[in-house]
């Protein structure tokens, strides 16, 4: 689904769906296991109205009920790509990230509905290839890594790239949520300087 023909993409009610200890990137997908009453019922909300949800990553990821503050103000609209019990009050979800978000309002307590505007990802201007260049020499260390980001590629721009590996990248999850709350450029920045580093630190360096 294009979020460009929305009628009001820059501000909607959608339901929340919180992840714990991951965050979700547009362009990426993520699959995952939800076991919440509130989580299930956001996941079947969205199935019923249109497909949309936004996933908002926990502060805490061993908090069982998030409020407001303990969510990150920022997220991913992410449309539910297949969503299947495999047990009572359980389901195997599949999301695929479609924008950036920013939450203005939550409301609900058996299932939580937030108020988000569609965040503007700016350009990545030259940035990227300096970011392209850098997973290419990470990849070169990682055949593995290579054929699975390969196969989880859905766009030819190299901001598919570097959005993937801000996704699948063997960093820490306070670091990946801020480069989800970094716009492209700055995301490009910061995850060429880091995946050297993670480079070097690999080899010893």
């Amino acid at each position: 689904m294009d979020v460009e023909d929305e009628a009001d993409p820059s501000s909607r009610l959608l339901p929340l769906l919180p992840l714990k200890d991951v965050c979700l990137f547009p362009g990426a997908s993520l699959a995952l296991v939800v076991d919440r009453a509130p989580a299930v019922a956001a996941v079947r909300t969205a199935e019923r109205c249109g497909g949309l949800l936004l996933a908002l990553a926990q502060r805490d990821p061993k908090a069982t009920s998030p409020g407001l503050h303990g969510l990150h103000p920022i997220g991913t609209l992410a449309s539910v790509r297949e969503a299947f019990a495999v047990s009572p009050g359980e389901l195997r979800v599949e999301l695929d990230g479609l924008s950036r978000s920013r939450v203005r309002a939550i409301v609900g307590q058996d299932m939580m509905v937030a108020e988000a505007e569609r965040l503007d990802e700016g350009g990545e201007g030259d940035q990227w290839g300096a970011a392209v260049e850098a997973l290419a020499r990470y990849l070169h260390s990682h055949a593995d890594l290579r054929a699975f980001l390969d196969q989880q590629r859905r766009a030819g721009d190299p901001m598919a790239w570097v959005n993937l590996a801000c996704q699948h990248l063997p960093i820490a999850a306070t670091a990946r949520q801020r480069l989800l709350e970094a716009n492209a450029a700055e995301r490009c920045t910061r995850i060429s300087r880091g995946l050297d580093a993670l480079l070097r630190k690999e080899s010893g360096g």
